[in-house]
């Protein structure tokens, strides 16, 4: 008997806008100081952050696989033993050296202790009723920038960014790690494939995979391409830079709004028709900012948050739906690997066609919300098999 919705989703979603506020959202805020401090520059740091995100995608696959065998609360809880000690070598980092060691170390944990850890684990508990407890785990951790960005900054301003990595290492260790030993374990987590049985033939497996690991990768390259110059997009509108800054913070809550209705109306229908209409809400937001400029920035970033608080929940429910719990945390490894290694030269290559191209460079993000769109009609609305959990 699978355990009580509240009794995992609460800790794990806490445990998971820790994990993200605190990696992910870090650079944001400390790599100025981070730059000064180490002698260095801002686009060594988030160099080094990028390194970190290759670092996790490359491992990703092995995490699934260790989580599919064994469990996942064992392997969030040495997440969070990774994730502070890699704050704990960036806070004590005196040298551009060591400032990409702690950052290399922040990628094996990314690895191990971020969404995809956290959604194999729900499909080991839940099987193929994971799809409502990951949609509340997106929930809650929906709120990660939200809630860690004002934190880090306070922290910043008053101790310093040695301080804050310190001070997040320390939240690691007295509130991730209890809150991700909480979740139970996985029945039958230690079964071995040959004890679960043979899996069900799935027809077309390999172009479904090809086709979600694209969609997955198409998705998170905008994403992170929109996490890190959102502001300057908006300003290219004819923003000014406060109304770019409040533009942009209406991204969270749109994510959280989306997941809300994903849950409310959708959630009886299979993953796919929802993925579908989130595939085209960023193309219709930049639609609206270039015929209509600045005013209408709020407008794209409703629905460009729209779009991607949908699409969070997609990477982890539509490989369920197609290919059951057998094998998920590889699956999902594989899967995002790609997705991974593009999210790691987004902010590189959009700052480019940014700064040569301006509102036009917005066309290649476009564009692959439009092809995303395209393969997704190409799914079939429906399970192609059911795996033995």
């Amino acid at each position: 008997m699978p355990p009580p919705l509240s009794r995992v989703v609460v800790p794990l979603g806490i445990a998971q806008t820790l994990a993200w506020g605190s990696t992910y959202y870090l650079p944001a805020i400390l790599a100025n100081g981070m730059a000064l401090d180490t002698g260095s520059s801002t686009a060594y740091v988030f160099g080094a952050f990028s390194g970190a995100l290759l670092t996790g995608g490359v491992l990703s696959p092995i995490s699934g696989r260790i989580i599919d065998v064994h469990g996942g609360r064992r392997v969030l809880a040495v997440s969070n033993l990774i994730f502070a000690s890699a704050l704990a070598t960036l806070a004590y980092a005196a040298s551009p050296g060591l400032l990409l060691l702690g950052w290399l170390m922040m990628g094996v944990g990314m690895s191990c202790g971020l969404y995809e850890a956290a959604f194999t684990t729900l499909a080991g508990i839940y099987g193929t009723e994971a799809r409502k407890p990951i949609t509340g785990i997106t929930l809650i951790a929906g709120f990660a920038s939200t809630v860690c960005w004002p934190i880090s900054a306070w922290l910043d301003a008053d101790f310093g960014w040695r301080n804050t990595c310190l001070v997040w290492a320390a939240v690691h260790l007295v509130i991730a790690l209890p809150l991700n030993l909480l979740v139970p374990q996985a029945a039958g987590a230690h079964l071995s494939t040959k004890q679960q049985g043979p899996p069900a033939e799935i027809p077309h497996k390999r172009a479904i995979m090809a086709a979600l690991a694209f969609i997955f990768a198409a998705t998170w390259f905008s994403s992170t391409a929109m996490a890190a110059h959102l502001p300057r997009v908006l300003q290219e509108a004819g923003a000014s830079l406060p109304a770019a800054v409040f533009a942009a913070a209406l991204i969270g809550p749109a994510q959280v709004a989306a997941r809300l209705l994903e849950f409310s109306f959708m959630r009886h229908h299979h993953p796919v028709v929802a993925a579908r209409v989130a595939a085209l809400t960023h193309p219709i937001g930049v639609v609206g900012l270039v015929t209509i400029g600045a005013p209408a920035a709020p407008f794209f970033t409703v629905f460009h948050g729209l779009g991607n608080g949908v699409m969070t929940i997609a990477n982890g429910t539509l490989p369920l739906s197609y290919f059951g719990p057998g094998g998920y945390g590889l699956r999902q490894g594989l899967l995002m690997a790609p997705a991974r290694l593009l999210q790691a030269s987004a902010p590189f290559i959009f700052d480019l066609l940014l700064s040569r191209y301006g509102l036009g460079s917005l066309a290649m993000t476009t564009a692959l919300a439009a092809c995303s769109f395209l393969v997704l009609m190409l799914l079939p609305a429906r399970a192609l098999a059911h795996p033995r959990h």
